[in-house]
Order: structure tokens, then sequence, then C-alpha cells
């Protein structure tokens, strides 16, 4: 999101502002006082990490050597989180939504923490009035997109220590069922008639749920479905009011640090899901942590735009940091397309984003840049001003750069944005330090995984250095171990990043097994991600231990499951299935089966050898063609199909190197032997 439009006025304007910048920089970057926007670092840059006997890091920002569990002594939970952020606010305004009015304008409306408050109560009693126990073995489902409704039913469902159980449509019918069974889940509250349509389909699957609540007043067909499936359905306005009209009130069952807050459940390799147990204690102890290592705090002035998913954890995080200090959240319209209007609207002081977003705003800066040389040198001679400035820890926005070159963006993302913090894939440094010096404000890189809420390192403010995620996060301590068959070893600084601390999962929901797999008896969770420490003591990721890695949207990638799928194509005898983390989507090297294909195309009046048959662009668009459609036939989403293909004319075997003595692809070599045609596709994708 965000509009940059034109960088700057015509070329004349540019023109003579180039030729007023060569001056400036010549006179020594005169009228720019660089001292003003210096953020002095909280700890050395040169050494960020401290190391323990037993070699592993914790953050230099830890005192006596003990992990930090929270900040604030009357917020050891996201439920006393709510209620401190409502008390040190004055009850000032906690969530926004655009609403229509009547003169045709669509402003931010605002409600009060006492007003949410309010509301949230009425939810916790209807719950008991429908019949929900209390305590931390009833489940309560949501399945929405980010809206002030998701907010109400999460505390209304901490107000009585039961858990929250997000869904989500990437996940798919089949796992939202096995997530409905799985938990015993009663009830789902679902933002309209699609989802809950959805939910009912799978009915004879779920006897568990008994109750939908919609948001959006539902049709009179999904009344019928309802009735039909035996599922009561309520609107979100009618549970409110049953709450409110119930004439037995309930006192809390407030949740302590050890209660278990959500399972949220992330989408395995295989088939079906795996919930994350995560308490109250985690989400606090991740949620302090960001805050603790900044000195742009946030506090009850700021303003936060939430667009990235509340199923997943980071967005979670960091409105509950919000909800700490008294700040506010203004949610956007749910259409991702107007997302750029809802930030102005709102004018944001922090924004969460995904690299996706941020990709997208710097190929719209550049593409406007490059349509003229002066624009060009102009911007180039900026982003060479600013990058030695970040180097000495200054971060603003009111150089003569800054007023001449950046002022569009910045203003395109509201213009009053002073943190952004970016995380679940990895950013390309040049997209990373455009976006610094065009926002002119804090812009932190953090790494993590569900499993240890959301991050557990996060880069220092004011560390402009891109190509690394930061140090630990001071609640937890990282090590990295030896992972031989890959040839790295700690001894090198290099390993399986494993993280042990306050933000550690309770494990997977009845499933054990997997989670003996990734957690330790001494605590650590081995994360699959290789890394390596820098100089500085921050951490890079470098590999993947198992090969599922994410697409720059965010969306996690299993290549062996699509490959087996493409396999049931009848053109296809064998494929690689590559991506890159700061790519949007996949492409793959296919050797078709010369047994099909041949023939195949002599029917159709075309003769060649496999050679020239895979050179032709005809026979790659079919085979093509009927990937997508057999990827379609067996439910592969559509960030899961590839985009492109390079047609090779060898079957990979032991013998050319590129498969195990087991017949597994090696990936590595894969990737190495086709570096040249992967390259060639991204290049004609983009």
């Amino acid at each position: 999101g965000g509009a940059a439009a034109s960088v700057g006025g015509g070329d004349s304007s540019i023109a003579c502002a180039a030729a007023a910048a060569a001056v400036t920089v010549g006179l020594g970057y005169y009228w720019t006082k660089e001292s003003e926007g210096r953020i002095e670092p909280l700890v050395d840059p040169q050494s960020q990490t401290m190391r323990q006997p037993d070699g592993s890091r914790i953050s230099r920002f830890i005192k006596d050597g003990v992990l930090l569990k929270h900040l604030f002594d009357d917020a050891t939970t996201v439920y006393e989180g709510v209620r401190r952020g409502a008390r040190i606010s004055g009850n000032g305004p906690m969530l926004g939504q655009r609403v229509k009015q009547s003169d045709g304008t669509e402003p931010y409306v605002w409600q009060t923490y006492d007003e949410i408050l309010a509301r949230t109560d009425n939810v916790g009693v209807a719950f008991r009035e429908l019949g929900l126990p209390t305590g931390e073995d009833t489940f309560i489902g949501i399945y929405s997109k980010n809206r002030v409704e998701w907010v109400i039913t999460e505390l209304a469902t901490y107000s009585y220590s039961n858990v929250i159980v997000p869904l989500y449509d990437t996940l798919g019918p089949d796992a939202c069922a096995f997530i409905i069974n799985q938990t015993g889940m009663k009830i789902v509250v679902c933002e309209a008639d699609a989802k809950a349509r959805g939910l009912l389909e799978q009915r004879s699957q779920c006897p568990s749920l008994s109750v939908i609540v919609v948001v959006e007043p539902p049709s009179e067909l999904l009344k019928a479905a309802a009735r039909e499936e035996g599922v009561k359905l309520f609107t979100f306005t009618e549970l409110e009011e049953i709450g409110k009209n119930a004439k037995n009130r309930p006192e809390h069952v407030k949740p302590t640090p050890e209660t278990l807050a959500t399972i949220c459940y992330t989408s395995g390799t295989t088939g079906t899901p795996k919930g994350v147990m995560l308490t109250h204690g985690n989400v606090i102890a991740d949620a302090t942590t960001v805050i603790y290592c900044q000195t742009t705090f946030i506090d009850d002035a700021d303003v936060m735009i939430s667009f990235l998913p509340l199923a997943h954890m980071l967005e979670r995080v960091f409105e509950c940091i919000c909800y700490m200090v008294g700040a506010r959240v203004g949610f956007y319209r749910g259409d991702i397309k107007l997302l750029p209007e809802d930030i102005k609207a709102l004018r944001p002081t922090v924004v969460p984003v995904v690299p996706r977003v941020l990709n997208r705003l710097y190929d719209k800066v550049m593409t406007e840049v490059n349509k003229s040389l002066l624009k060009k040198g102009l911007f180039n001679v900026a982003l060479a001003y600013k990058e030695r400035e970040m180097k000495n820890f200054v971060v603003r926005k009111n150089s003569f750069f800054d007023q001449i070159v950046f002022k569009k963006i910045r203003e395109g993302m509201g213009g009053r944005v002073k943190l952004m913090i970016t995380g679940s894939a990895p950013l390309e440094k040049n997209v990373l330090t455009f976006v610094r010096a065009a926002m002119g404000c804090v812009v932190i890189e953090g790494y993590g995984q569900t499993e240890c809420v959301a991050a557990c390192t996060v880069s220092m403010e004011g560390d402009s250095n891109p190509g690394h995620v930061g140090m630990p996060c001071p609640c937890v301590e990282i090590k990295l171990v030896d992972v031989p068959e890959l040839k790295y070893f700690a001894k090198d600084e290099a390993g399986e990043v494993c993280v042990r601390g306050h933000t550690i999962f309770k494990g997977y929901y009845k499933n054990e097994e997997q989670t003996r797999e990734v957690l330790d008896e001494e605590g650590w969770l081995h994360t699959g991600d290789i890394g390596r420490w820098t100089e500085q003591g921050c951490l890079q990721i470098v590999d993947r231990k198992k090969h599922i890695f994410k697409l720059s949207q965010g969306e996690y990638v299993a290549p062996e499951k699509i490959e087996s799928v493409y396999t049931r194509c009848q053109y296809v005898a064998q494929s690689f299935v590559y991506g890159e983390s700061h790519k949007a989507c996949l492409i793959a090297v296919v050797v078709p089966d010369a047994e099909v294909l041949i023939p195949a195309m002599e029917a159709l009046g075309v003769e060649g050898t496999m050679a020239e048959l895979c050179a032709r662009d005809d026979v790659k668009n079919l085979i093509l063609d009927d990937m997508i459609a057999t990827g379609q036939a067996a439910g592969l989403f559509n960030f899961e199909q590839v985009k492109d293909i390079y047609l090779h004319d060898d079957l990979f075997s032991v013998e050319n190197g590129l498969l195990t003595p087991t017949l597994k692809t090696k990936r590595v070599e894969l990737k190495k032997r086709f570096a040249q045609e992967l390259a060639t596709m991204y290049s004609n994708l983009e």
C-alpha cells in the first residue's frame, strides 16, 4: 500500500531540485541539523548480544541475566493489559472502523475502552447463558476478517479464562472441520453468510458445533440452512442483548499468566493442521519485549492500522501492545485494494506490515523513478544521503531531501508513521533500506514463528544494517545447534536456531508426537531454520532445515506436497517446485513424460525429439495448463500453483546427482543446476 504517484513535479522542477541538491551536498549538508533525529543506541550496536556459558546468547538489554517476563506489574495477562490501557488513557478511544455517514463521507468512528469493555462483558455473560463452561477447556472459534467484533469476542473469551481459536480461509474447509472436532468447539463467531455457510456444509463432520454467531445480518437462506442442521443462529447484536438482559452475571474468572489464551492452528505439511498452545504469559512476554527494546515508545497518543490477519500472532501481539499502553487501533475495511485509502484516512503512527506490502510500495516508486534520468539521478542522490545519515543512527523526515523527494511517499502512508514493524518473511536489503530512507521512521525487522508467539529476535532501533533479523528478544535465549548434513556447525557461529524462554508454546494440542519433534526435554524449541551470528551479535537466517518456506505474502508452501500433486498430471514425469521468500509466486522445472508427450504431440501433428518439444512454447503452455487443472482438482490454493515452468528433457536421477539413493529430489543441487533457468523465469514474470 501507500501511494507514490510521482516523486516530485515535472522534469524541469526536478532539474532545479537536482542542481540545488548538488549544491546542498557540496556545501557539507548545509541547513540540515542531523543531531535532531539522532537515536542514542540503548546498547552498543557493535556488540548486541552476550554469550552464556552453554554457548547460547541473550540480548544486551537483559539485566543480571534474568529473562524478561513482563514490563508492567499490572499487565501480566492480556485481560489485565486492556484494563491497564483503559486506566492510563483515561478511557480514551480504543477501536475504530470506518462508518458511512449520510453526507457520503466515511470517517473513522471510535469506541472508547470503557465502551468496548462493557460490550465485552455482555458477550462474556452471553457465552454463559448459552451454556458454555468457564475455564480453559472451553474453546471459542472466531472466523472473520479484522474488525471490532473480533477483538470483543477475544476479550470476552479471556474474561472467563476460555480459549480463543481463530479459523481462517487458507486453512480450507477440511482443516476447519478438523479443528472444530479436535477442540470439541461448540460455538463459532463468523463474519457473514459465506463463512457461516462453509461451516454448515461441514456440519455432518462436526457434531459438537451447535451455535453460530454472525456479525453481518444473515440471509434467509442461511437461517434455513442453520435450522436444517439443528444449529442455533444468532447475530452479534442478539448475542450482546442476551448478555445485557441476563439476570445472572457471573463474576469474571480472571486468567493467570499460566492460563491458556489461544490455540493458533498452523497449516502443516501433511493435511492436518497443528494447534499451537499459547498462554497469556507467552503473549505478554512477546509484546513486552518489543516495547522494551525501543526508545520510540508506543503510548496512548498512538494509532495503529490493523490489516494483517488477527488469526496470526504477529498482529495480535501488536494489538496487545497498543491496549497495554492505552493506544488506539483502527481497522481497515477488509479489502486490501482499499488499504491505501484507509491508511490516508486513519493517518496511523504505528504500522505492522509484511514484505509483500513494502515490495509493492517499492515497485510502484521505482517504476515512477525510472521514467526519467533526472528523476533517477535525484532519487539516487537522496537515497545515498539518507543512507549515510542512517549509518549514524539518524532517523528523521525533515531534511532537504525528505521535503523534495520522499514527502509524497510519506503522505501516501498518512504522513505520521513513526514505527514500522516487518516480519513473517525476509525482506530484501534494497527494499528495507528504501523504506527506512523514504519513511524517515524507525523500521524494525523481526523473526520468529507461532511456536514462540511471534518474534524471537528483533532488530535494534536505528540499526540500519540490512540482512539480519536483529538480536534475541529479552524474553528468550537463542543457541545455534550443529546440522552436519547441511554442513552447518555451532563452532563456526552457524546452525539450527533453537529458542528457549517465556514465549515458548506449551506444545501442539493433543499431539505429543509432533511436540516432541520440536520441543526438547530442556525446553528448547528447534525452529528448523538455519541461522548465523554476525560479528555484531545479530542473527541472520540463511537456510531452512526442512523444505517448507514462506512466500513474500507470508503464506507457507510445502513444495514436496505440490510436486506430488503435479506428478498426477499425465504429461509430468518429475517436477521441482521452487520459490523464494521475497517472491510472491512459485515456479518449477518439469521433466515431461516422453511416453505420453511424444504420441500426444504427434496426434496434434507436431513431431520432434524430446529436446525439440521441450523448447517449444506451445508445448510448455499445454503442460502448464494441465498442471494448473490438476492442481485445482486436488484443491491446491492459488498461491500453491506454479506461475511458470521450464521444460527439461532429461530425468533427474541418482547418476546425475539430482536424486538421493532413496529417490528424493536433492533440492540444493537442483537449485544450483537450474539457477539460470529459475532466474530467467522470475525476471520474465516481473
